[in-house]
């Protein structure tokens, strides 16, 4: 699940499968300016690519335009770093820069990470429906699946594009009525209130028996 970054867990990296390259280059409209977490073996083929050991993609810019996000999965003890960190440059680019960033990450809504930078801060997340993605490690196709669901999550100023690509692999979520909210930590703007007081969440799957 790395994606040029040694992890606690694995020191292989794990590459984006290409069908989901693809849908991340047709959102950005064919282009993507950043992948700060690349390796020898990625399919990306971003503008600009940061690797390690020459670059860490946690402490250079991310001042551009699309940006696309495949982070390790587990702890780097050496940098003392976690995939919070990433989701916080993603949040901070969007936020900063005005860069439209796509993030796969796993599913682990209960997590500090996703209260504090997905829910309350992403536009809109598909929930993919490959129940163990099968990355490419270190460039090869070994059948292998995550260990975990995983998700694409995406920061931008509107979602259309996403959810009409994305909603071909998941179901689509549009957050955006959540943005600016706390969600699921102390503090929290939901907490006590009824669901009959709540927005709901709009979800957008296809109907895949009649696709």
């Amino acid at each position: 699940m790395t994606a040029g970054r040694t992890t606690n867990s694995q020191s292989v990296n794990w590459c984006t499968p290409p069908k989901y390259v693809d849908a991340v280059k047709t959102v950005f409209g064919g282009k993507i300016f950043l992948d700060p977490c690349s390796n020898e073996w990625s399919i990306v083929n971003a503008e600009t690519e940061y690797r390690l050991p020459e670059k860490d993609g946690i402490r250079e810019s991310w001042n551009y335009p699309t940006i696309y996000v495949n982070p390790p999965y587990g702890s780097d003890k050496k940098n003392k770093t976690t995939i919070k960190h990433w989701l916080y440059k993603c949040t901070h680019a969007h936020k900063n820069y005005g860069s439209e960033v796509l993030a796969l990450v796993p599913v682990a809504t209960n997590t500090s990470h996703w209260k504090e930078y997905v829910w309350g801060r992403a536009a809109a997340v598909c929930f993919l429906y490959d129940t163990r993605l099968r990355f490419l490690v270190e460039g090869k196709n070994e059948g292998k699946g995550a260990p975990m669901s995983c998700a694409m999550i995406c920061w931008s100023n509107e979602i259309d594009i996403f959810r009409d690509v994305f909603i071909e692999y998941g179901a689509v979520v549009d957050l955006r009525h959540l943005q600016g909210k706390q969600i699921g930590c102390k503090g929290s703007e939901v907490r006590g209130k009824r669901a009959s007081d709540l927005e709901p969440l709009i979800f957008f799957i296809k109907d895949r028996k009649n696709a």
